[in-house]
């Protein structure tokens, strides 16, 4: 279990959220150790997807919009804590359709498939029905197009690996 230090020190015990990092974040420790917390990245991001978070690092914002990985925020960053390398993927962060998802209860709606430019949300016709939207984790760069246009939340971007643990 993570604990927040500022909850540490004031007696509140409690699971610390793993924060999205900018793409091409070092691990989230090595990040925390290199970031100066300069907001260098969060005012080259074109999309303003990034936003000063907790303890005042960066964090991905998608209720703002998209993450283009243009590279803006790497080259940005002087300490280091961002780095695009040549043949590193940006994240390994996916959307994941929730339980709210009206397309899933029945009524018509498509606009994550809309919004999703690498056709990673589809839908699948349902004799006598609604079409259903089906994940393809593959296709999904986890740029977060599809999150802000949802009209109930239904989507979230997240780490599979993290949500394993």
């Amino acid at each position: 279990m993570d604990i927040a230090r500022r909850g540490f020190l004031r007696g509140r015990f409690r699971q610390v959220a793993a924060q999205a990092r900018p793409p091409w974040a070092l691990a989230e420790a090595a990040f925390i150790a290199q970031c100066s917390r300069c907001d260098a990245c969060v005012t080259a991001c074109p999309t303003r997807v990034l936003r000063v978070g907790d303890g005042g690092y960066p964090t991905v914002d998608f209720s703002r919009g998209e993450c283009t990985f243009c590279g803006d925020c790497a080259v940005a960053c002087k300490t280091g804590a961002i780095r695009r390398d040549a043949g590193t993927p940006a994240w390994a962060m996916r959307a994941h359709l929730g339980d709210a998802c009206v397309a899933r209860k029945g009524v018509e709606c498509r606009i994550c498939g809309e919004n999703c430019e690498t056709g990673a949300i589809r839908f699948r016709p349902v004799l006598g029905g609604i079409s259903r939207p089906e994940m393809n984790a593959d296709a999904c760069t986890g740029c977060g197009a599809c999150v802000a246009p949802c009209p109930v939340g239904a989507i979230a971007v997240s780490n599979p690996m993290e949500s394993q643990r």
